[in-house]
């Protein structure tokens, strides 16, 4: 996907903090955004506080928060995590690319604030020998007081879930193992581990850099800063966008060029989150705004469904690709998640029945909340938020009537799945 890096009506300070930055040049990067003075541990936390940082790898927790609970822990360690495995983001990586050292930067920050011991980055394997020289670049500068490890992660969809992200690191497959106890109680080596999106420690380096005050000066104020949003479908341009909290979504799909087409529908934080209607375009993109439609911001993806495409059959695609990725742990991953696919599939298919929407129905109900993981809930939710937002198109296909003719939309990687492929 390409990268947009000023959002349409925004100014270059407010679009850029995140991608306006000098890639893998770190004396540009020094020029463009100065010398960083790592503030003590405390003064850390309050200023993370008064920013009211939340994370943006998908779970939006108080990132004060999680420093204060791994800080009060011996010999803690600290992972900047931008494995990605969601196959409509490309924000994690577009970040790395453009402003690696942000990111870098951030994770030092985050390794002061909580005296670690161990210091990771987690992304996947074709960028880590690009991430390992760069980091390596800034120990021969002293530039930095920890050395970082680069650990390939797996293409994988739950492979950037903290637990897994541990394992992983700890050598392991990067399957998501069940709680507790939490990583920030016992991760990497047994250690209590920080597992932050680099999106997240990119914030934290500003925040570090010009201060909370610096911060919340773009966002709400429930929900301060930028976000960065990857926008594709029915768009111009596809791509990352950074825009604003809080600004309409209508706005996010303006920066990525605008609809090319009428909309069918939405889709709102990835594979995990949830298809809305077409007003929804009015919703401020933030997590109060959207949650109040029935959305989510999740990993920051945004979706445009046009007119022509069933948003049904889009669902089913994706289902079957999460039933796939599931890590056969418990029975919603190994069962339940490939009969919702097959029944969704099902639904979709000339000759489809009332029984078969009933059977999606019922599938979605009996993986939720038994998982392992959250990978059954998540799954769950996104088929529900279909079978609402496109209900109209459920019962036409019952009635064998469905008018969907456009090309396939989601991306669903494909090929078969062994367990060398959690490596």
């Amino acid at each position: 996907m390409s990268t947009l890096t000023l959002a349409a009506g925004r100014s270059v300070a407010t679009a850029g903090r995140l991608l306006g930055g000098t890639g893998s040049d770190l004396a540009a990067h020094l020029r463009v955004a100065g010398s960083l003075a790592v503030p003590e541990p405390a003064v850390l936390l309050a200023e993370l506080e008064a920013a009211g940082l939340t994370g943006r790898g998908g779970a939006g927790f108080p990132t004060w928060r999680k420093l204060a609970a791994v800080g009060a822990a011996r010999r803690p360690v600290v992972v900047a995590n931008g494995a990605e495995g969601e196959p409509a983001s490309g924000k994690d990586a577009a970040l790395l690319r453009a402003n690696p050292h942000l990111v870098f930067d951030g994770l030092q920050v985050a390794a002061a604030g909580v005296g670690a011991r161990g210091v990771f980055v987690y992304a996947p394997a074709a960028a880590v020998p690009r991430l390992q020289a760069l980091l390596d670049g800034r120990v021969r500068a002293g530039r930095d007081r920890w050395a970082v490890e680069v650990v390939a992660s797996p293409d994988r969809f739950v492979a950037g879930e903290e637990t897994a992200v541990v394992r992983r690191i700890d050598g392991g497959l990067a399957l998501p193992r069940g709680v507790p106890p939490r990583v920030f109680e016992k991760g990497v080596g047994g250690r209590a581990t920080l597992v932050s999106n680099v999106e997240t420690l990119a914030c934290t380096a500003l925040i570090a850099r010009y201060g909370a005050a610096w911060f919340r000066g773009v966002g709400t104020a429930a929900e301060p800063g930028t976000v960065l949003v990857t926008v594709s479908g029915a768009v111009a341009r596809p791509g990352v966008v950074e825009v604003p909290l809080g600004i309409p979504v209508g706005e996010v799909l303006d920066a990525a060029g605008g609809p090319v087409a009428p909309l069918a529908g939405l889709l709102t934080g990835g594979y995990h989150g949830t298809w809305l209607p077409p007003e929804a375009v009015a919703a401020p993109l933030s997590r109060a705004g959207l949650a109040a439609h029935g959305g989510v911001l999740g990993a920051g993806v945004l979706v445009a469904l046009p007119v022509g495409t069933c948003g049904l059959k889009e669902t089913a695609r994706a289902a079957s690709y999460l039933a796939g990725e599931g890590a056969r742990q418990c029975g919603p991953c190994r069962n339940g998640l490939p009969a919702l696919a097959a029944a969704l599939l099902r639904l979709c298919r000339r000759g489809a029945v009332a029984g078969d929407l009933a059977a999606v129905r019922r599938y979605a109900g009996l993986v939720e909340g038994r998982g392992a993981c959250h990978h059954p809930d998540g799954s769950a939710r996104f088929v529900r938020s279909a079978l609402q937002t496109f209900a109209a198109e459920a019962e036409l296909h019952v009635t064998g009537r469905c008018s969907g003719r456009g090309p396939d939309l989601l991306p669903c990687p494909a090929g078969p799945r062994t367990a060398q492929d959690w490596r």
